[in-house]
């Protein structure tokens, strides 16, 4: 994709347009983006109190004991969502599900290993380490490109 910044003080508020031969999943994406009116916040819930989450600063999110659990440097937070709404939230490109009851955020990843017979262990970043069910070893291998 090729992106074009053009400064004209005759433009009060900013102007895109896009120039394509057809409407691929990447130029819908790239739509649906545009069109957001107001960031997406996530709330996190620890303590009896709430904070905003960066869906950056998260390494994972897991499915435990009908809760959901979202992992960052701070620590872990309860959130008030299913895991299939935040998987529908979350980038696409930076988070991926890799069971049944757990997303990672790649970002967060320090390494994957394969060593394992018909599964894969990822190391995230914070040195905790997590694997992939055999249900979503083609989808993570087809998704680095193996």
């Amino acid at each position: 994709m090729k992106i074009e910044v053009k400064l004209d003080e005759e433009y009060l508020e900013p102007k895109v347009v896009i120039f394509t031969d057809e409407i691929t999943e990447e130029v819908s994406a790239l739509l649906k983006k545009l069109e957001e009116k107001e960031p997406w916040l996530l709330a996190g819930f620890r303590q009896g109190a709430a904070e905003i989450l960066e869906p950056s600063q998260i390494f994972c999110c897991r499915a435990e004991n009908g809760k959901i659990y979202a992992r960052t440097e701070k620590g872990e937070y309860a959130l008030r969502l299913r895991l299939y709404a935040l998987e529908e939230r979350l980038e696409k490109k930076s988070f991926v599900r890799i069971s049944h009851s757990e997303l990672v955020n790649l970002k967060k990843v320090k390494r994957f290993d394969f060593s394992g017979t018909g599964t894969i262990c990822v190391e995230l970043l914070d040195g905790s380490v997590t694997w992939v069910s055999r249900r979503y070893v083609s989808k993570i291998k087809q998704m680095l490109g193996l």
